[in-house]
């Protein structure tokens, strides 16, 4: 709207895109104000509250024309987010944050406002946390992935490809890579259709109003469900730890969200055995000196699960 003073760029922002997106990142963060100020003349909003950020979006509170509180989203577009406007359309609401409008010129959307003080990490109880976050997924899976999504099949033979240079550079943890590149080498070819969040962690979860938590900023997928499942185990550790018996706690966890899911426990397990190999493959990128001690303590927790 006219008048509305430019937006700042946050500082944590522009670090975090200027360090994983380089040039493209820089650029992005130039045109940042100016994409913001077009989309909101585009849809006449008003600004309504502080600007937030993630690590690739500005999200800034609005009202809409007719006096509805929404949400701006404006993101670096790359294949990990690209698809997100139309991940929200099938969802249409249906645990997930509710899709107003999408702007491709400008990679907006316009979103329904959640309360961003109150995520699911919020709940005391982890059980509960962790029951509420997989009856969430399992509403999102249950839909088949838009043509054009990503693909876990492509993925997982990419990974496949980086497996010898992550060996290379982490030699003491070969039994264990080559043991999650086994897994990911078995299940590679059946790699599902069914539309994945890619990111389903507590503090993609909001507290909203026409649902009691909705899930946020998916990185659509088309893939098995049980590719999912990290982000929920590896989460809120310090639980995990707690219990004493970390394998055990873990293995809790798992059982959980395969059985409110209906999934095959053997195929999970081994999906996320793949998980543990990708975010390794990606600390490996970063020069990380040894893999992740909760990403190997879930391997090594559900490595005999896919024995079995």
């Amino acid at each position: 709207m006219a008048g509305e003073r430019e937006i700042e760029v946050p500082a944590g922002l522009a670090e975090v895109q200027s360090r994983a997106n380089g040039d493209a990142g820089r650029a992005w963060l130039t045109a940042l104000p100016e994409l913001v100020s077009t989309a909101l003349r585009h849809w006449d909003l008003r600004r309504d509250g502080a600007v937030r950020h993630g690590m690739a979006a500005l999200v800034l509170p609005v009202v809409r024309p007719d006096g509805a509180p929404a949400v701006l989203k404006v993101r670096f577009v790359n294949e990990e987010s690209e698809g997100e406007g139309a991940a929200l359309r099938i969802w249409d609401g249906n645990g997930a944050v509710r899709l107003i409008d999408e702007d491709p010129l400008t990679g907006a959307l316009l979103l329904e406002r959640l309360d961003a003080d109150r995520t699911l990490s919020s709940l005391e109880d982890d059980a509960q946390a962790l029951k509420i976050l997989t009856e969430i997924l399992g509403r999102l899976v249950a839909h088949p992935a838009p043509e054009g999504t990503r693909r876990l099949t492509d993925i997982a033979h990419a990974m496949l490809g980086q497996v010898p240079e992550a060996v290379a550079a982490l030699p003491g943890r070969r039994p264990i890579l080559e043991a999650c590149a086994g897994a990911v080498a078995e299940l590679a070819g059946e790699a599902g259709d069914r539309l994945l969040h890619w990111d389903l962690h507590y503090d993609n979860v909001l507290a909203g109003t026409r649902e009691p938590w909705l899930a946020i900023d998916p990185n659509p997928l088309a893939g098995d469900p049980g590719f999912d499942l990290m982000p929920a185990l590896d989460n809120r550790w310090d639980d995990i730890v707690a219990t004493g018996d970390v394998p055990r706690a873990v293995r809790r966890r798992f059982d959980l969200m395969v059985d409110m899911l209906g999934l095959d426990r053997r195929r999970a397990a081994g999906w996320t055995l793949g998980r543990a190999l990708q975010n390794t493959l990606w600390d490996v990128e970063d020069g990380e000196p040894d893999m992740s001690p909760v990403q190997l303590a879930i391997a090594e927790a559900l490595l005999p699960v896919f024995r079995r």
